[in-house]
């Protein structure tokens, strides 16, 4: 049967189908927290004159999106309290997980890191979470809404939406925070949550979510969580070790680097405006080019080789900021170093979900993805808390230069495991050529 769905504009497919615009709203509500506890928090906090070695340490804070894989399981298990009667499993956790990044950003609003900075951490780890939950059954939502072949189509709505937030959780909130102060950005920001609440009570129900409430036998912690990771491992063999690792050290230079990226903008005395303006609005487009840019390169190129150009092209763009912090001042070497950056780490991680995507198995790919997203986040996460002091040690140039270089042990692991896929590719050709042919009848 021909679907004709992949014919329609992107405003007809919004129009006629439910799950798009859905989509659209859940991937807006799932991009607007992070920087709100990440990035943009660390504006804040340069401001109240919080030490550069807390910043760094206050990047750990994200540390749910990380560790979200350990309770996925159950988040696919059992329904959410009030509204899993109401909406479904899924849904009903959404609405959920909303409800609280509301609350977390609120209470994020009345707080003052120059004189409660515990008020501010413990708000910031409840966003965390909260935003992490989200991700999760929002991510869940997706793959069972749409079947295999729409998933792409489903997956780039989600990332505009995303996109979108992070234009407004990043620009929005800086030149909010110019005009009315950090505690009304902040509350804007919980009141744009809205949107997705709205998508989150008009999706349409996957239908395994009708029948989840009336399950009896639910798995016991090991079995939920171990449960997908043994899946994996029995699937992918012996590859599997270096693979995982690959995925765990990817992203390691660009989570390091960009724990001081914030503080390194504000040493050199640019405005919230100016930051706004070339991070995020101008950098918006930017990531959309690398983004558009590693979808079209990667089915040409094929996945290892734009792996390997993803990673090469992500680390050495560290460098950039390095030039910009021995010789930064200026709006327009400011302007081409954060592009060069964005477009690179946007490259880089459209190629790094598709290679993720694919490792999956369709009956866990909720769990198995979960667990592969906080792999490739937790390591680099965990230095990048120590990034205050050895900007403190060694000055942001020297710095950067680091975090470049820790590329190239990771553009060695990712041709090492280039290789242990062609070595598959291979032997899975000699089997089949091997294989007696079936006669025609």
């Amino acid at each position: 049967m021909h679907d004709d769905s992949a014919e329609k504009s992107f405003f007809r497919r919004l129009i006629s189908d439910r799950r798009i615009g859905a989509m659209l709203g859940l991937g807006f509500s799932s991009g607007l927290p992070y920087l709100l506890v990440y990035s943009t928090q660390a504006a804040w906090l340069s401001e109240a004159k919080v030490p550069i070695e807390t910043i760094g340490l206050m990047s750990e804070l994200t540390m749910a999106y990380k560790f979200k894989f350990l309770w996925a399981p159950f988040l696919d298990q059992y329904d959410a309290p009030i509204f899993g009667k109401l909406l479904g499993r899924r849904r009903g956790w959404i609405v959920v997980a909303q409800i609280g990044v509301m609350a977390a950003l609120a209470g994020i609003a009345f707080g003052d890191p120059a004189h409660w900075l515990w008020w501010t951490i413990g708000f910031s780890l409840a966003l965390g979470f909260a935003g992490a939950t989200q991700d999760v059954v929002i991510d869940g939502w997706r793959i069972t809404v749409a079947p295999a072949e729409q998933q792409a189509m489903m997956s780039a709505y989600a990332q505009t939406g995303y996109r979108i937030a992070i234009l407004c959780a990043g620009a929005g909130a800086l030149y909010l925070s110019d005009r009315i102060g950090w505690r009304g950005a902040y509350l804007f920001m919980a009141a744009l949550m809205a949107p997705g609440v709205v998508a989150a009570f008009m999706a349409p129900e996957p239908d395994s979510d009708k029948v989840a409430a009336v399950r009896k036998e639910r798995p016991d912690f090991a079995t939920a969580v171990v449960a997908p990771i043994k899946e994996m491992l029995m699937r992918l063999g012996p590859p599997t070790i270096p693979i995982l690792v690959m995925i765990a050290v990817f992203r390691m230079p660009d989570y390091i680097s960009g724990a001081m990226a914030m503080p390194l903008y504000k040493s050199l005395h640019y405005t919230n405006t100016d930051i706004a303006t070339v991070t995020k609005l101008f950098g918006f487009w930017v990531a959309l080019a690398g983004i558009f840019v590693g979808g079209y390169v990667t089915p040409r190129l094929g996945m290892m080789p734009s792996l390997m150009l993803g990673t090469v092209a992500a680390s050495s763009s560290h460098l950039c900021f390095a030039y910009l912090a021995a010789h930064g001042g200026d709006f327009a070497t400011f302007a081409v170093a954060v592009s060069i950056e964005n477009f690179a780490a946007a490259f880089a991680s459209t190629v790094l979900i598709a290679y993720m995507s694919s490792l999956t198995s369709a009956s866990l790919a909720a769990s198995q993805y979960a667990l592969l997203t906080s792999l490739y986040a937790l390591p680099g996460s965990l230095i990048a808390g120590l990034s205050g002091f050895m900007v403190k040690a060694m000055g942001f140039e020297r710095f950067f230069m680091a975090a470049a270089a820790i590329g190239i042990p990771v553009a060695a692991l990712c041709l090492y495991v280039w290789r242990l896929h062609a070595k598959a590719e291979r032997s899975a050709l000699k089997t089949q050529s091997a294989a007696p042919s079936t006669p025609a009848s």
